[in-house]
């Protein structure tokens, strides 16, 4: 998270775009020798709302998390516009 927060460019590793995601991206979390995956979006350009997250044990990420991210994202605007 703080290579996130501090650096302009982060590795891809790291912090990648979801590919056929409304700007969904995905945060890489290493802890031991265990992978987490966090999803998150932008609001307004800087800041990072982070939605879900999950420990990755396959190569494919699951669907269903990519699509309760969106679900998510949508709520987050939906009640921010309230």
């Amino acid at each position: 998270m703080q290579l996130i927060a501090t650096l302009d460019r982060v590795p891809e590793k790291y912090f990648k775009h979801i590919t056929g995601s409304s700007s969904i991206y995905e945060i890489r979390v290493e802890v031991g020798s265990d992978i987490f995956r966090v999803f998150s979006f932008f609001d307004k350009g800087q800041i990072i709302i982070l939605v879900n997250g999950f420990q990755k044990k396959t190569q494919k990420t699951p669907k269903s998390e990519i699509e309760l991210a969106e679900k998510l994202k949508k709520q987050y605007f939906d009640e921010k516009g309230k």
